[in-house]
């Protein structure tokens, strides 16, 4: 390897730096003289270690001692500022593996996405799967959801196992509770991860003596479960169930339609049961965190005038049209047979009433009678 030297004098003596490397003894006749020579080192593969050229206890020459240089372990990167922020995969996983000591022994809280669900070695229990760098972390159905308190006839085992594969793709916290290194193991709690988050939030409170989350505030939430008729939410580390009415100001038929699990959305908080702080509940709506479409295009529609959308719903009340911005207008049965879900239509508006928020009218024309599957 190519290497450098620079002779000092014993009354110059100045600080060396351990990256500093003494030239080969061969190159040491040409380098004579000059302080300054300078060879661009050679590329390291990254596991290389920086060695000192010479053995320990090395004689002076005539011109006074040489410093002995001694090499730290290093991987040399050239850098393009002052400081590196490129990060090698090693720095990455080790970033990693501190993640899971730090939450094992100090608490700290970890979110990642629910991967797979495996059973248990004796098959009788399921775990939900998740990773983190390199690591698999391992959390069994007893401590990753809380059984309801109906279970409608079913072993509790069977249901902690369907609610446990409701919730993959879901992004949910943790606290890590052993590893295995060697195996690159890991088992978690995400129960004592949402008890501590509820704590954190639903506990806490302002300067002024009021609860910081409380009856109408807006909160980010994250989808957990997404069923047909609604969808499972985590608020602030309390898992509550918002129903179809509560999702959309537009008529929705199906949850998994608009969402999805592992989503972040804003709700607006309803209602909060405190009275048992270990088992906290929360009412919230998705809608209500929003403004209702007809305040936002309401004015785009005028009465005696046809517009074209969509058929969003059909029920006993009629046919629902979603029209430009999400506006519902609800129509009755045209007479040659109700359109299905999805048809293009074409509507004349009937009546507006601002103060209810409502748009009536009747279908003209179907342009595709077509489900929009």
């Amino acid at each position: 390897m190519p290497r450098t030297k620079k002779e000092i004098a014993p009354e110059e003596e100045t600080p060396v730096q351990e990256e500093q490397i003494l030239a080969d003894p061969a190159e040491r006749d040409s380098a004579e003289g000059d302080v300054s020579t300078e060879t661009e080192p050679e590329e390291l593969d990254g596991n290389q270690e920086l060695l000192p050229p010479e053995a320990e206890g090395e004689e002076a020459d005539a011109d006074g001692p040489r410093r002995r240089l001694r090499a730290k372990k290093t991987r040399h990167v050239v850098t393009i500022d002052d400081h590196r922020t490129a990060v090698s995969d090693n720095d990455r996983a080790n970033e990693k593996m501190l993640d899971l000591v730090e939450s094992m022994k100090a608490g700290r809280i970890l979110t990642d996405t629910v991967q797979g669900v495996e059973m248990s070695e004796t098959g009788e229990r399921s775990r939900a799967v998740l990773y983190h760098g390199d690591f698999k972390i391992l959390i069994p159905d007893t401590e990753f959801v809380r059984l309801p308190e109906n279970l409608n006839n079913r072993e509790p085992a069977g249901m902690l196992h369907a609610m446990t594969i409701s919730r993959l793709g879901a992004e949910v916290d943790y606290v890590v509770k052993g590893m295995d290194p060697e195996n690159r193991l890991a088992v978690a709690s995400r129960l004592q991860a949402m008890r501590m988050r509820s704590r954190r939030h639903y506990q806490r409170e302002t300067q002024a003596g009021v609860y910081l989350v409380r009856p109408g505030k807006l909160a980010e939430a994250r989808v957990v479960a997404v069923l047909q008729t609604g969808i499972f939410m985590d608020v602030l580390g309390v898992e509550t169930f918002v129903p179809l009415e509560e999702l959309s100001y537009q008529r929705i038929w199906d949850a998994s339609r608009m969402f999805q699990s592992g989503q972040r959305i804003l709700v607006r908080i309803l209602e909060i049961e405190r009275s048992d702080l270990k088992n906290i509940r929360v009412t919230v709506s998705v809608k209500q965190a929003g403004v209702h479409p007809f305040v936002r295009s309401g004015w785009k529609f005028k009465v005696g005038e046809c517009y074209v959308g969509r058929v969003s719903m059909v029920d006993f009340s009629g046919v629902f049209v979603s029209l430009d911005g999400g506006v519902d207008c609800l129509c009755g049965y045209p007479a040659r047979g109700r359109p299905p879900r999805g048809a293009r239509v074409t509507v004349r508006i009937l009546g507006i009433e601002p103060e209810t928020n409502r748009i009536w009218g009747a279908i003209t024309h179907v342009s595709a009678a077509r489900l929009d599957e």
